[in-house]
């Protein structure tokens, strides 16, 4: 039986240790290299080509987004699995369009791990149940537009409306309809809400 060769990118070296022992215990896969942030993703990916890439979304510099962006522009076929402890429906839906072909959750790793690898490997989409939920349940939502997302990192910052106007080089008076934009999509009742209901879903990082 062929090996499933796989590589590991994760900025945390226990992490991927973790994992990579796991991996090496199946007879049908192994671990062909590690990277521990995207720039070092992408190269070992063009060293090593491996079948399947485990991808941690949140890293210094380069991060697992645009390190699946890099990678799939010149490896349109790459099968690449984001690695997250974050089960936001926004996160999800741009990680799958960059091209990521499965989504699993860190607190799922003992279990599921080596199912995601097998199944993406066989050319199937991978994303845990919840996650799937939420962005069904949110399917028809108006998104946050980017002016509104800079607005809410804003308000997220604890800064107040005459901070974010000038930050922005645009009126309190606009700054506070997109407030209230944010808070009408996010059906929040007030900005502290909006800003833990924007996190959970992966609209903005703390």
């Amino acid at each position: 039986m062929s090996s499933i060769r796989v590589l590991v990118v994760d900025d945390h070296p226990l992490m991927r240790s973790g994992i990579t022992g796991e991996i090496n215990l199946q007879a049908d896969m192994c671990v062909v290299a590690e990277a521990a942030d995207g720039m070092e993703a992408v190269a070992a990916f063009r060293t090593f080509r491996p079948d399947v890439t485990l991808m941690d979304i949140r890293m210094p510099g380069v991060g697992g987004i645009e390190a699946i962006q890099a990678i799939k522009k010149d490896f349109p076929t790459a099968r690449i699995v984001i690695l997250t402890t974050a089960a936001g429906d926004i996160q999800a839906i741009r990680a799958f369009q960059a091209g990521a072909a499965g989504y699993l959750l860190k607190n799922l790793l003992r279990t599921e791990l080596i199912d995601t690898i097998r199944s993406v490997h066989a050319g199937k989409k991978r994303i845990p149940n919840d996650v799937a939920q939420m962005i069904a349940e949110h399917a028809a939502d108006d998104t946050i537009t980017s002016r509104e997302l800079e607005v809410l990192r804003g308000v997220s910052k604890g800064k107040g409306n005459k901070t974010i106007a000038s930050d922005l080089g645009i009126s309190e008076h606009t700054v506070k309809n997109h407030i209230k934009n944010i808070l009408s999509k996010l059906d929040a009742g007030d900005r502290t809400e909006a800003v833990m209901i924007a996190i959970r879903r992966g609209y903005i990082e703390m």
